[in-house]
């Protein structure tokens, strides 16, 4: 394998989620989520493709740094890449979740999770490369930006909300 297949691989795996939730998320924005009431603070539908396509690159980076730091996939490996597997699996959950199934306080559950283990996944990655846990910095501002919006859209919107 060239040296430089797991850095473009690891860069672009959570894209992979990210292209499966844009299809979900296409046809339910301009549908059902047109129907909710949202806070006039909620950054315009334009910005996510944009700042997601960001986020998923700088993440994706951060894991090639931590696991060309640890010598690849092996024992020592397993908490910080573990935790950063968990992490994009809540993200990759959240779009179904809250778009496909209409499940909005769900979809906060899943986001309060998804903080959790992206926190823990940085806080595990800081000791082993300051860069690639600095890369995960917009990720968690945006998480909780994410995590306040899907609140106020649960509390404004319990009609709407299926998760009960």
């Amino acid at each position: 394998m060239t040296s430089w297949a797991p850095a473009i691989g690891l860069s672009l795996l959570p894209h992979v989620g990210g292209i499966v939730g844009g299809l979900i998320t296409r046809k339910e924005v301009k549908t059902w989520y047109t129907t909710l009431v949202k806070p006039s603070w909620r950054p315009p539908n334009w910005m996510f493709g944009p700042v997601w396509t960001t986020l998923y690159t700088s993440m994706g980076y951060g894991s090639y740094l931590i696991y060309k730091e640890l010598g690849g996939l092996n024992e020592k490996a397993v908490v910080p890449l573990g935790l950063y597997a968990g992490q994009l699996a809540l993200n990759w959950a959240w779009t179904p979740i809250f778009f496909g199934a209409h499940k909005i306080g769900w979809g906060l559950v899943d986001l309060v999770f998804l903080w959790g283990t992206a926190v823990a996944t940085t806080l595990s990655w800081h000791p082993i490369s300051r860069s690639a846990a600095y890369l995960m910095l917009p990720y968690l501002a945006w998480l909780t930006l994410a995590s306040a919006l899907n609140y106020c859209i649960w509390r404004d919107n319990k009609k709407e909300d299926k998760s009960e």
